[in-house]
């Protein structure tokens, strides 16, 4: 009999093991994430302002701990089994973030990422196009980080409110890394500052100023009665459907810590 309930004790321990086996390794993969991601949150609490700028100057400073950043991402490639979806979005936003803000670094002082002209095999490329990130042992371009990963595999419009295209128009920076963990959350409350931020969009019940992002990527947030409806997820003073859309011009300017009078329009990109 004592033996009986030590064998089924035994195989209940070995069912619980198995259980709890992949929540113990999403874990550890969790903390390996946010170990990795650690160097570019400490230089985001350092740099980035109270108004959700870069202050590109001190971040050149310290050059060499983004350069070992990045370098660090060269040995990382996303694990479709145990990395969740959110654990590779997350990391290609701080991939992409953190290599644009090493462009602009390496460049700076300039009036627009835009002015950033690239040396590559193929000649000059703008800073969009040039094959500048290296993951995982794999080059790409900020473009296809943006375009092939983030838009076409995750289908996500508020990507656009998390990702640093360098420019006085786009959003705030969050002042810490992006964490899949945490990630709904944190794109919720970047898209809800965008868009209640009357540097960027203004909004009544029957008119509505919004930013030239929405138009750029029309694509991702549909028709207007769509582009309304998600407006009002998040907006604190209610849209009517029936209300005007207007965009405004999109400020390349650097988002430096000082206003820069730069600008360009967002389709020269």
């Amino acid at each position: 009999m004592f033996r009986l309930f030590h064998f089924s004790l035994h195989r209940v321990l070995l069912l619980w093991l198995c259980l709890l086996s992949p929540l113990l390794l999403q874990a550890e993969d969790n903390n390996s994430l946010q170990l990795l991601h650690e160097p570019w949150g400490r230089l985001l609490r350092h740099h980035v302002t109270a108004d959700g700028r870069l202050d590109y100057e001190a971040l050149a400073e310290e050059e060499d701990q983004l350069w070992a950043y990045l370098e660090s991402l060269r040995k990382t490639k996303p694990d479709p089994v145990s990395w969740s979806p959110d654990d590779t979005k997350a990391f290609w936003l701080n991939v992409y973030n953190a290599s644009a803000a090493y462009l602009v670094v390496q460049y700076y002082p300039l009036a627009s990422i835009n002015d950033i002209r690239v040396k590559t095999v193929g000649g000059l490329k703008s800073p969009w196009e040039a094959p500048v990130v290296n993951v995982g042992g794999q080059l790409y371009s900020l473009n296809q980080i943006e375009q092939k990963i983030l838009r076409d595999q995750f289908h996500d419009p508020r990507t656009h409110f998390a990702l640093m295209y360098g420019a006085v128009s786009n959003a705030p920076l969050l002042a810490e890394p992006y964490d899949g963990t945490r990630l709904n959350a944190q794109l919720e409350a970047q898209t809800r500052r965008f868009i209640n931020d009357t540097a960027f969009n203004q909004l009544t019940s029957n008119r509505v100023q919004i930013s030239g992002l929405f138009q750029a990527y029309a694509a991702e947030f549909g028709t207007e009665a769509q582009l309304i409806a998600f407006l009002n997820r998040y907006a604190h003073t209610p849209v009517l459907p029936t209300a005007q859309v207007e965009y405004q011009s999109f400020n390349w300017g650097l988002n430096d810590r000082s206003t820069l009078s730069s600008s360009h329009a967002l389709n020269k990109r």
